[in-house]
């Protein structure tokens, strides 16, 4: 199994003094110490936990992509702290778990994010109730009459969203190896084999796959 390391503080003071770092990485070296230490590759975010656009998590479930590998925390609350990251994070089609909650999964986060869904329903529920009390009192209403995706829809877009951030993982590999001088396909194969990323099914790449995989990213 290959893990990919992903640590984060919230200030720029404990980042500049590795305050909270060095006992996350501990925690992440003992977790690991059997199961595959060291990391494939470790990413260090100075972030607050309520935004979920982090540039360096970004990079760390691409390398997760690219490598077929676990994103290990230290600590579940490192990941985030707003339902709208658990719900990205759960599309992701990448596996994790937390140092202090090994049991904390993705369907873990699937089950967070249910359970944020459930929330959101609920508020749109109140909301509809409150627009239909407010229309029998002869309020003028307006809003969205528009299609409402099925939760199958939603799976076809996650699945999608998937493949296209593959792709989007592999462009600057690529174009390393084309950089380097290597053109031909079993030459640009042979070197994502030697750079240890694997194709989308766990395989090695072979010419013909390498041809299918320009073609798209073309």
């Amino acid at each position: 199994m290959r893990y990919v390391a992903y640590y984060r503080v919230s200030t720029d003071k404990q980042g500049r003094s590795g305050l909270g770092l060095e006992a996350q990485r501990e925690a992440v070296r003992s977790f690991l110490a059997a199961k595959g230490w060291p990391p494939v590759a470790e990413f260090t975010e100075v972030e607050s936990g309520k935004k979920s656009d982090r540039q360096q998590l970004a990079a760390a479930l691409a390398a997760c992509r690219l490598h077929k590998a676990v994103l290990v925390i230290a600590k579940l609350d490192r990941l985030a702290r707003n339902a709208a990251f658990l719900l990205n994070l759960r599309d992701a089609g990448v596996e994790f778990v937390a140092c202090d909650m090994s049991d904390a999964n993705r369907l873990t986060v699937g089950i967070m994010a249910l359970v944020a869904e459930d929330e959101a329903e609920r508020i749109s529920a109140r909301t509809k109730a409150a627009l239909a009390a407010a229309k029998a009192r002869g309020a003028v209403l307006g809003g969205f009459r528009g299609y409402v995706p099925s939760e199958d829809d939603r799976a076809k877009a996650a699945q999608a969203k998937r493949e296209k951030a593959k792709r989007l993982d592999l462009m600057p590999e690529v174009a390393a190896i084309r950089a380097s001088g290597v053109s031909s396909l079993s030459g640009i194969a042979r070197a994502l084999n030697e750079r240890g990323i694997p194709t989308s099914n766990g395989a090695k790449w072979q010419a013909v796959q390498v041809k299918r995989m320009l073609a798209m990213l073309d």
